[in-house]
């Protein structure tokens, strides 16, 4: 077995289906199928099972699977130490952030492309945390309390929340008006908010569910700028939106720190070494210790 054909077992293991697959390899879904069938012909078994929930790897397909997780991992490792001692301030780096972030220090980023021109850099946004570890990029820009043990960096911030909504909203309903007599947007079902389902019970009961959204955060703030409902936003979108009035004081329990993080291995390249400064200094932040005392949402 090549490097190659453990890519394709491996990406369809953990997507389930032949088109999520092929979009994480840059290739088709007819690619993914016939790779993975010629390699179940090399081998003389069958590595996975179709089900109605997706692709599951057979008993002899998980060996499969372990042992391209295994290989994936010594060759991200080699890549990490490589990429850690090159002292070279040009090249190529990855940063993942979400759009938030972004909207919130882009004067930091388009200052770090004027400082450092030759640095080939590519920013994904997105709600979903990418790993670091499977060299999915080589910082994050995250907000969160709790950072991961096997990674490092620096706090440089610190985002507050208060629910916001429209203004004929806010009009309409009333300015003084509790929580609850305003329409709430929710998240899907399927990300397990649990913790706005505590709190609306508690400080709004009874409140009305008007849509449930699976979104980033972008395109939240235009739901409610829309008149769709009220929800949490970043005091620093709500407060600037002419469209938004903020309802009720800060939540400051929700409040997030936001974390540049890289591997530890990835620590001295100077292009990750050079970014994460930039962005420190940029942002007016000290380095903070690696890991804040863990607080609760």
């Amino acid at each position: 077995m090549q490097w190659d054909d453990l890519r394709f077992v491996l990406a369809l293991a953990r997507h389930r289906s032949l088109s999520a697959a092929a979009k994480s390899l840059d290739a088709t879904h007819t690619t993914v199928s016939r790779r993975l069938r010629a390699l179940e012909t090399s081998l003389g078994v069958r590595l996975f099972d179709a089900t109605p929930d997706g692709y599951v790897a057979t008993a002899a397909g998980q060996h499969v699977v372990e042992l391209a997780e295994r290989t994936e991992t010594q060759i991200l490792a080699v890549e990490a130490r490589v990429l850690g001692g090159d002292a070279r301030l040009h090249g190529k780096l990855r940063v993942t952030t979400m759009d938030i972030l972004f909207r919130r220090y882009r004067d930091a980023f388009s200052s770090f492309l004027a400082r450092y021109p030759d640095v080939e850099l590519t920013v994904t946004c997105t709600d979903h945390e990418a790993s670091l570890t499977r060299r999915e990029a080589d910082v994050a820009l995250r907000m969160t309390n709790t950072p991961p043990e096997l990674l490092v960096g620096r706090k440089i911030g610190r985002v507050e929340f208060a629910v916001y909504g429209s203004r004929d909203l806010v009009e309409r309903v009333g300015a003084r008006a509790p929580y609850a007599a305003f329409p709430w947007l929710h998240w899907d079902e399927r990300l397990n908010a649990r913790w706005l389902d505590a709190w609306l019970a508690q400080n709004a009961p009874g409140a009305r569910i008007a849509m449930r959204v699976d979104m980033s955060s972008l395109a939240l703030r235009e739901a409610i700028v829309g008149g769709l409902g009220v929800h949490f936003l970043a005091i620093s979108e709500g407060d600037a939106e002419p469209g938004l009035r903020r309802i009720g004081p800060i939540a400051r329990a929700h409040a997030r720190d936001v974390w540049l993080l890289t591997l530890p291995a990835l620590r001295h390249s100077s292009r990750v070494r050079a970014f994460m400064d930039h962005m420190a200094e940029a942002a007016g932040a000290r380095s903070s210790p690696r890991k804040p005392r863990a607080t609760s949402r």
